[in-house]
């Protein structure tokens, strides 16, 4: 009711008067609660927004922490071959060869479950060949299956961890190796994490010092480069088509699921 109605009391006006007021302060009220919402609203999908960003770049970060350069130009284990293959010969550590003895290279990805084959037919054969000074066994951790442990980048920690001990802690490095396939994640899982790798390379001997850099990440900063381009520098082989990939010499074993295989092979080598 307009409060200029001439017919109008004064109290009626004064009534119209408040009510008017009221039904403009709950419009504005209204208006106000409707425009929070609205700001809430638009603020909560640019968090959104923002952390998806956010963790697009911290994953991006994480997986540019490597460059498609050749092997040769990155920082190596200090026990590594030039191929980047580190070698164990019958004393037990990284770095140490069997002078004359036939070689046996192994590239490997330590979340390949067909690794963890090759590991389980022929690891006691390797460990006697080698310790007979029969062999040299020479290992080459590359990753292959990145994308198969949800985002965590498995096989490239668990080699730049196995790197990283071999440069810092050779005589833990054979151990450390065989733990990372005695305990063995499965393929699509997350795999071990960086504590997890942390904890079995102390176990395997290596010093606390080295397993907290494998479990603060300062492995993977220093050897991630050298698992990556390791990687580029063997899918270049017309030969390989994936791990194990496993050769005697020059040639490649095919059959490695015959225990009696790569022994033949060694013999072979070392006849001809």
């Amino acid at each position: 009711m307009p409060t200029n109605n001439p017919n109008m009391t004064k109290a009626q006006r004064r009534e119209a008067a408040r009510a008017e007021a009221l039904a403009l302060r709950e419009k504005e009220q209204a208006r106000d609660r409707r425009n929070r919402i609205i700001t809430l609203s638009v603020l909560a999908v640019a968090l959104v927004a923002l952390g998806v960003v956010v963790w697009v770049i911290l994953q991006q970060g994480a997986k540019k922490n490597v460059d498609d350069v050749p092997l040769a130009d990155v920082t190596m284990p200090s026990t590594a071959q030039d191929d980047g293959g580190i070698p164990v010969g019958k004393d037990g550590a990284a770095g140490t060869e069997n002078a004359d003895a036939p070689v046996i290279d192994v590239y490997l990805d330590y979340m390949c479950p067909v690794c963890g084959q090759f590991e389980q037919v022929n690891a006691d054969s390797i460990d006697q060949m080698v310790a007979g000074g029969d062999a040299t066994v020479v290992y080459h951790p590359i990753s292959i299956l990145d994308n198969a442990s949800q985002g965590t980048e498995y096989s490239t920690r668990s080699g730049a961890a196995a790197a990283y001990v071999a440069d810092k802690a050779p005589e833990a490095f054979p151990a450390f190796h065989a733990a990372l396939f005695t305990n063995q994640p499965k393929e699509n899982t997350p795999g071990l994490t960086d504590e997890q790798l942390a904890s079995y390379a102390e176990d395997a001997g290596a010093p606390a010092d080295v397993a907290k850099a494998i479990e603060d990440g300062t492995a993977r900063t220093t050897f991630g480069q050298f698992v990556h381009s390791a990687t580029l520098e063997i899918q270049k082989d017309d030969g390989f088509t994936g791990t194990p990939y496993v050769l005697v010499g020059d040639k490649v074993v095919q059959n490695w699921n015959d225990p009696t295989a790569l022994q033949q092979a060694v013999t072979a080598a070392a006849g001809s």
